[in-house]
């Protein structure tokens, strides 16, 4: 007994010394594990950012990543972040129309009718979060990507884009729907919808479309009631918007704004530790397409989008191992 005290002594005497020398040493860790092979001492000194195993998109140090990468915007509107700087309110304002409504009283209503705490900023070392970013592209037909996408965490899907009749190419499961009010759809109750808001009258359709119905028109006839949960409704933040807009795509010009594909790239990657990508580009002939559409229309032009900036920016993400980028068949 005696012996064992006398050890043990020992080994915390070793331990104390080695955490006080921690602050001379350039590598605390290394030095570390050399003298105490001990499982709680390394978790200690190296907490792992997340429990993925192939990477944690937060925690890397890839220097043209962290250059864009700000932890600190908030992904979705809440109740204590909904403010917006002047300069960002005048340039959403611009995207599409703008409206006199008072925007902290449409705040305040939206918040009456959906949650109004923070969502997704729980990353950390026991969190794994794999997401899959489904666009609409031709290129998903005879993929047989289905499975592997449906073997995500989250799955998110863009507007009306369907899945059934496509369940084997494009996977069945769909976690989160991002939509605007020109391109809603009725949801069922697993579903979150995220709504990305062009302008205040967005915002003021989704609660009433959660609620009276009163607003049928936006730029054009939009659903009027939407089938939703409304504990699983979000807005996507304008200060995200205009920060995708500004720090992703360098674009100063007033006239131009990220797409959804895009915005929905961005937003996973700030709320979750991996994410793969499908149905983004052209076909293997180079026909870009919607799966979905039974006489597909040829498309090149991306209106208000800068889609070649875009597209450079997937494919760097790519290279830099940053997401994987499944371009189909």
């Amino acid at each position: 007994m005696r012996w064992c005290k006398f050890i043990k002594f020992i080994f915390m005497v070793v331990l104390s010394t080695t955490i006080f020398t921690v602050t001379v040493h350039k590598a605390p860790y290394a030095h570390l594990k050399k003298l105490v092979n001990n499982s709680m001492v390394e978790h200690l000194f190296h907490e792992e950012p997340c429990a993925c195993m192939e990477r944690c998109l937060a925690a890397s140090d890839d220097e043209w990543f962290t250059k864009r990468f700000r932890k600190d915007v908030p992904p979705v509107l809440a109740l204590n972040n909904s403010d917006l700087p002047n300069h960002i309110f005048k340039w959403w304002q611009s995207l599409q129309s703008k409206s006199k409504a008072n925007y902290s009283e449409v705040i305040k209503d939206l918040f009456s009718v959906i949650p109004g705490e923070e969502r997704y900023r729980d990353t950390g070392p026991s969190r794994c979060r794999t997401c899959a970013v489904v666009g609409n592209s031709g290129n998903l037909l005879g993929s047989y990507y289905g499975p592997v996408i449906d073997n995500h965490d989250f799955v998110f899907r863009m507007n009306k884009a369907p899945v059934q009749g496509y369940e084997k190419d494009v996977g069945s499961r769909t976690t989160h729907r991002i939509m605007y009010p020109e391109s809603a759809t009725h949801l069922d109750n697993s579903t979150h919808l995220v709504l990305l808001p062009f302008k205040i009258l967005d915002i003021q359709w989704i609660t009433s479309a959660l609620t009276d119905g009163s607003i049928k028109r936006t730029r054009f006839k939009v659903i009027d009631k939407l089938q939703a949960t409304r504990d699983k409704v979000m807005v996507m933040h304008p200060v995200f918007m205009h920060y995708v807009h500004n720090t992703w795509l360098h674009i100063r010009s007033r006239r131009s704004y990220p797409s959804t594909g895009f915005l929905v790239l961005i937003f996973a990657m700030h709320i979750c530790d991996e994410v793969n990508v499908f149905g983004f580009g052209a076909n293997s002939k180079g026909t870009w397409h919607h799966y979905f559409e039974n006489t597909p229309k040829r498309f090149k032009r991306t209106g208000k989008h800068s889609g070649g900036i875009e597209r450079e920016t997937i494919l760097e993400l790519q290279e830099r191992k940053l997401i994987d980028l499944y371009t189909g068949w």
